[in-house]
């Protein structure tokens, strides 16, 4: 039987049977306890759809797992490696948290306050600014495909190994990496008109010896009310990373500079 009459055969059944098989074709212990609460019956519909439309070929293990998204391993139809971002639509866990990122946004100014649609835009909000840096050439993955909380981008990394994080490798050439860094973050603020907002050795890949910036959902337009603040948070991020591993990094005020072009 295909994969495809497998996840349609637990499609067309009232009870929980696709829950653990439909969709997991290397599963481990782990991925048990959180299968239900990330392939709801919507959650599954929106991936039987980009099936169906051929965006989606191949849906295999757990890349990175969060309170707020699981990321999957998967493969279009022409074997090309995706990251499939599955947002929990069951966590409320972290709904106070997101607004403050969301309000100020005119993008999504009328956005309803239920947990759903939060979840919604938060993954609209996602795509949106991953197309921004893209095109500010800003090395983030590429956003392929957005249907309410299942984002698929252009996978980093191998054979459905992610790349490494900043944080987990020795890097060979810190000051090459912080100068690299601070252009991405240069051309996120002046031609994306975006501040991450949550930078740090955390969320920064490292692949072909070249940052790659990633988790930009909660990142906002330089406008929001909060830019200056969230901006501020992440060159201390930065910096303080980088000054462990290279005393002679620019201060937080010189990098502020290069960012903003001088903007204050």
């Amino acid at each position: 039987m295909s994969f495809r009459e497998k996840v349609d055969n637990r499609l067309s059944r009232k009870q929980k049977a696709y829950e653990t098989e439909s969709l997991m074709k290397n599963k481990r212990s782990e991925d048990y306890q959180v299968i239900e609460e990330v392939f709801d019956k919507s959650t599954l519909m929106t991936i039987y759809g980009f099936m169906n439309k051929g965006i989606i070929d191949e849906l295999h293990g757990v890349v990175s797992a969060g309170k707020e998204a699981r990321v999957y391993w998967g493969k279009d139809t022409e074997g090309n490696e995706l990251a499939i971002k599955i947002y929990l639509t069951s966590s409320a866990e972290f709904k106070k948290g997101m607004i403050p990122y969301i309000e100020g946004d005119p993008r999504f100014s009328h956005v309803r306050r239920d947990t759903r649609s939060l979840i919604y835009t938060w993954a609209q909000k996602e795509y949106k600014n991953l197309q921004r840096a893209k095109d500010a050439k800003v090395n983030v993955p590429e956003p392929l495909a957005i249907q309410k909380n299942v984002l698929i981008m252009k996978f980093i990394g191998k054979n459905g190994e992610r790349a490494p994080l900043m944080k987990e490798i020795v890097l060979e050439d810190p000051q090459r990496v912080f100068k690299l860094l601070l252009t991405y973050m240069k051309r996120l603020y002046t031609k994306a008109g975006l501040v991450h907002a949550d930078l740090s050795q955390y969320n920064i890949m490292m692949w072909k010896k070249k940052p790659v910036i990633f988790d930009v959902a909660q990142s906002v337009l330089i406008k929001h009310p909060m830019a200056e603040q969230f901006l501020q948070r992440d060159l201390e991020n930065v910096h303080r990373f980088f000054k462990r591993l290279d005393s002679n990094v620019l201060t937080v005020e010189e990098m502020h500079k290069v960012v903003t072009g001088g903007r204050k």
